[in-house]
């Protein structure tokens, strides 16, 4: 295992790292205005009426045994830029045990604070400041679900960022990922009209070179041993503030994917290993 950890530290050493400085300046300024409602995050609030719902439904479905009440009880979940804790905390009352990661420590510590509020929340979430690759390095801890939601946009190298989830997740485990497509429509509706002209996003929150075109972040995770299972659309209307989903990917998505079981190489775990040799078979994963 050691040789594992030092082989990982050299893959992901800090002087390669998926965290982008340019995007972590972007946000300090603002790290003190998660709660507000009708502040920059505004969006982000509003989105929990779809995402969370998208979330808990696809892992339920995926389930056979879950309480009522608390749906996602035993889930251990990895919020990627948790920011806040805009996510982090309605998937910790659904009875998830969550961890929410965020490379700026102002984020965590305004996280930390609104979660102590909630004596429930305070011991089902945990926040830590850092990176994906220092989450990599150093726990060894593997989870259920990962969710980076609005994050990928803003990642310094996609398929490192990628590579680093498959690490952390468990075989048959599910990444969720919302971000925006790099389209014209998204360039005018992502950048022109949010940021500049009706300022629902701060300016320069957002670089169009960055997003990811759905058909580019599938192939990505194809290639990395993911299986995407579904790609879904959605659609932000800035009169009514809210949600819904939509046949077009052409702005904004969400996609959800399942790590494949059969992947013993990119497993940290010991389990797996033995799993595997138990089954032998290219088909180990869909047995279960």
């Amino acid at each position: 295992l050691s040789l594992f950890r030092l082989t990982m530290k050299r893959l992901f050493s800090t002087s390669h790292s998926s965290v982008d400085p340019k995007e972590i300046k972007k946000f300090q300024l603002l790290a003190h205005k998660w709660w507000d409602e009708e502040g920059e995050y505004s969006a982000l609030h509003s989105m929990n009426d779809i995402r969370v719902p998208f979330i808990r439904d696809t892992l339920l479905n995926m389930s056979s045994n879950y309480h009522l009440g608390s749906p996602l009880s035993g889930v251990k979940i990895l919020d990627v830029g948790c920011g806040g804790g805009l996510l982090s905390e309605p998937l910790g009352r659904l009875g998830a045990s969550v961890t929410g990661i965020d490379p700026l420590e102002d984020n965590i510590r305004t996280a930390d604070q609104h979660k102590s509020f909630d004596p429930v929340l305070a011991k089902r979430i945990q926040y830590k400041s850092g990176s994906l690759e220092e989450i990599v390095e150093e726990s060894m801890e593997t989870f259920d679900v990962i969710v980076a939601s609005e994050v990928v946009e803003h990642v310094a190298d996609l398929e490192m960022f990628i590579k680093c989830c498959s690490q952390v997740l468990k075989p048959e485990g599910s990444l969720f990922i919302t971000t925006i497509n790099k389209t014209q429509l998204s360039y005018i509706l992502g950048i022109v009209v949010a940021e500049k002209i009706i300022g629902i996003v701060p300016e320069g929150t957002h670089e169009w070179e960055k997003f990811v075109p759905p058909e580019e972040l599938e192939r990505l995770l194809e290639s990395n041993g993911f299986s995407v299972k579904t790609v879904n659309g959605m659609l932000y209307n800035p009169l009514s503030g809210s949600w819904s989903w939509m046949e077009s990917t052409s702005v904004n998505y969400a996609m959800h994917a399942v790590k494949s079981g059969a992947q013993g190489h990119t497993s940290p775990t010991d389990s797996l290993s033995e799993m595997e040799s138990e089954q032998p078979s290219a088909t180990a994963g869909t047995t279960l």
